[in-house]
């Protein structure tokens, strides 16, 4: 089938269940999880622009981070609040590829982001009379850079990779269009296919999440030669937000895309899928917030200004009646 053809036809996205009672529920669960990532990130990223005493390395990062997670949410959940919605599930090819274009790339983002967040907190814990020389303005930017310049390149190939391939059905079992829902729709063998997602894979998802591990490892070994618990308890708490966001994030993607092919599960890909493009960037900003002294202190500040600005008003107000 020529690329014209394919064009036309399209895919049909199943989401994640058939079953007509299932719309409603799902349909809430998408709306009150997009509504909770999007005001939760927006607020982080608010406080980050707004606040002087977050305006240090750990935060610049944390604020792209929460740029992303949105980004990440709304390639894939309005989608799917449509087709709840209309019942429309057909999506074009092209439109198809730019979803799994965009997916792969905002994704592996995420998943640096979180290894240049681990530098910083090593550079912190670690190398404290270094810190500023170490992350710097100029490497957080560059690294930050350099970063979008390779999960481009990597979300490129995948993209050309499986959008080249020949197509004989046309119903993705997902609610998004992705590299393992697509390969298995092609008319030919895709053991080639299958082989680069999980060495080029392998290298981009697992390099960052060795670099994680090696820098907390650096760090739990300096923690543990602190003298006191306390001190040990205060110096952890500093990386325990990073850490539970890391695991969370981690965890479902291995599941996901390093597994043998005899374990592949239809069901079982949804739910991992949603752990990781949904739930997850749902709650970074509350993890981040309800564990992180800066930013709830950040938060009081603003809920205390706007507090007395609405005092002052109404007192204004009062006087003018």
């Amino acid at each position: 089938m020529d690329l014209k053809n394919q064009t036309v036809q399209g895919f049909t996205l199943l989401g994640l269940s058939e079953k007509p009672h299932f719309r409603l529920p799902l349909f809430s669960f998408f709306m009150v999880a997009y509504v909770l990532c999007v005001l939760g990130n927006c607020l982080i990223f608010m406080l980050i622009l707004t606040q002087s005493q977050l305006r240090t390395p750990m935060y610049f990062l944390l604020g792209n981070l929460s740029v992303v997670d949105i980004c990440m949410t709304s390639i894939t959940i309005p989608r799917a609040l449509c087709s709840l919605l209309t019942q429309n599930m057909a999506i074009s090819f092209h439109g198809c590829f730019v979803q799994l274009f965009l997916f792969h790339a905002v994704g592996n983002m995420d998943s640096f982001l979180l290894a240049i967040m681990a530098l910083d907190r090593y550079a912190a814990v670690c190398q404290p009379l270094h810190y500023t020389t170490i992350m710097s303005n100029r490497t957080c930017i560059g690294l930050v850079t350099s970063s979008w310049a390779v999960v481009t390149l990597h979300s490129t190939l995948f993209t050309v990779m499986t959008s080249t391939l020949p197509y004989c059905n046309w119903v993705i079992h997902h609610y998004f269009c992705d590299v393992p829902a697509m390969l298995l729709l092609s008319c030919k063998d895709t053991y080639a296919q299958q082989m680069t997602v999980f060495i080029e894979g392998s290298l981009i998802v697992m390099g960052p999440m060795l670099f994680i591990l090696g820098s907390y490892i650096l760090i739990i070994r300096d923690i543990m030669k602190l003298r006191t618990s306390k001190g040990r308890r205060r110096t952890f708490s500093t990386c325990s937000s990073h850490l539970t966001v890391v695991i969370l994030f981690y965890s479902s993607i291995i599941f996901m895309y390093f597994r043998p092919s005899a374990l592949y599960s239809v069901t079982y890909d949804q739910v991992i899928s949603v752990v990781y493009s949904v739930i997850t960037p749902m709650f970074n900003p509350f993890i981040y917030s309800l564990r992180n002294k800066e930013v709830k202190g950040a938060m009081k500040k603003v809920t205390q200004c706007c507090r007395d600005e609405s005092l002052k008003w109404t007192q204004e107000k009062n006087l003018e009646d």
